[in-house]
């Protein structure tokens, strides 16, 4: 198999680093992802512009691209740079939309591609942990449309956004697959109250709670009660996403290591020259690596057909950046010293990036147990 890249996402990808380089350095990006917004909207229309969100479709829904390797490259790219822009949820409630989506419902797809759109997928609660059946928020019938009634946790952008889609039961019982519905719903819909706030890794978040929201008959993507299988599609894309956007920080962490060793010296001799701290310096090389397998595999299985192998092999990569990610992120700072937890030094935002991409959409505990029961499936 040929692992390299073609030559229009080898321009894509020196496309996206060669702006992020130049105009999304350190200072400029922690005072946007820090800031009130947790985002810069000049950036994200930018990012859009250079084709990072139209990358993550296929040609006929709008976009030129789609495939596992495309989106990995665009997501490598912004982890690289630790991008806080809303990307991924331009790509999830996106891809849901091409998925089952309606003509007039599609037709949303042009303003989220061209970064017109801030989207956000609505679907963890406080008690869920990670279980995509476990939805306790409700949609209720009302004359030709619905009322939703519920709380969502941790809303990536969640305040901000003007599209949300939203997980609710239609039917069932609370940690049931089937009778899980979603909806299309206006970030300004009334009888939703949001509380937001900035995340410890940059970027912003809210805790939504929507008490008698009323949306029309369009607003239910896909059929009635059978949203279980869109959303395991959806967190499929975003696992993908996330895996390459951890690999693209590990990265940066792993050559910061390494160039601090070789010149930070003790003795009179760079420290690199120990024996000890170049063992631990190759495993950190040699675990980097891994992942970067872990992604090519699930890049390569995103569209395979058999469920099984292709959630085995998403949830393997999720599995192994979460365990490698916090490795590399020990280790860097470890071996940085004192200097590698502070605000100046961006080490630091990488090892939190990394370790919170553990905890998005599955922690390493949880794709493990969901590896292991899709092997016994």
């Amino acid at each position: 198999m040929n692992f390299q890249l073609d030559e229009d996402r080898r321009m894509l990808a020196d496309a996206l680093n060669r702006y992020l380089s130049e105009q999304y350095a350190t200072e400029y990006r922690n005072k946007m992802a820090y800031g009130e917004a947790g985002y810069s909207a000049d950036t994200y229309a930018k990012l859009a512009e250079l084709g990072a969100i139209g990358a993550l479709f296929k040609e006929s829904d709008g976009g030129f691209g789609g495939a596992g390797v495309d989106i990995s490259v665009v997501f490598e790219a912004l982890g690289t740079h630790l991008v806080a822009e809303p990307v991924l949820g331009a790509f999830l409630v996106g891809r849901a939309l091409t998925e089952v989506g309606t003509d007039a419902q599609k037709a949303r797809l042009e303003g989220i591609i061209g970064g017109e759109t801030v989207c956000a997928l609505a679907h963890d609660e406080p008690a869920n942990h990670y279980e995509l059946n476990r939805v306790a928020t409700t949609a209720k019938k009302d004359g030709d449309g619905w009322v939703l009634n519920g709380s969502k946790a941790v809303v990536l952008f969640g305040d901000q956004a003007q599209l949300l889609l939203v997980s609710a039961r239609t039917s069932g019982a609370v940690g049931d697959e089937a009778g899980i519905s979603l909806f299309l719903v206006p970030g300004d819909a009334v009888g939703i109250t949001s509380r937001g706030y900035g995340r410890i890794d940059g970027g912003h978040a809210a805790e939504l709670v929507l008490k008698d929201v009323k949306v029309g008959a369009d607003a239910l993507l896909g059929g009635e009660g059978q949203g279980h299988a869109l959303l395991e599609r959806v967190s499929g894309f975003g696992l993908l996403a996330l895996a390459a956007e951890s690999l693209g920080a590990m990265d940066v962490a792993k050559n910061h290591t390494l160039e601090y060793l070789r010149t930070r010296k003790q003795f009179g001799v760079p420290i690199g020259s120990f024996q000890a701290l170049q063992h631990r310096m190759a495993d950190m090389l040699l675990e980097v690596e891994q992942a970067r397998s872990a992604v090519i595999n699930a890049a390569a299985a995103i569209d395979e057909a058999d469920r099984t192998a292709r959630e085995k092999a998403l949830s393997a990569a999720k599995y192994t950046v979460g365990q490698i990610g916090t490795l590399i992120a020990e280790e860097s700072i470890q071996m940085h010293g004192g200097i590698g937890v502070t605000w100046e030094l961006p080490l630091a935002h990488y090892a939190k990036r990394i370790v919170m991409i553990d905890h998005q959409l599955g922690d390493m505990d949880h794709h493990l147990a969901r590896y292991m029961a899709l092997g016994l499936a």
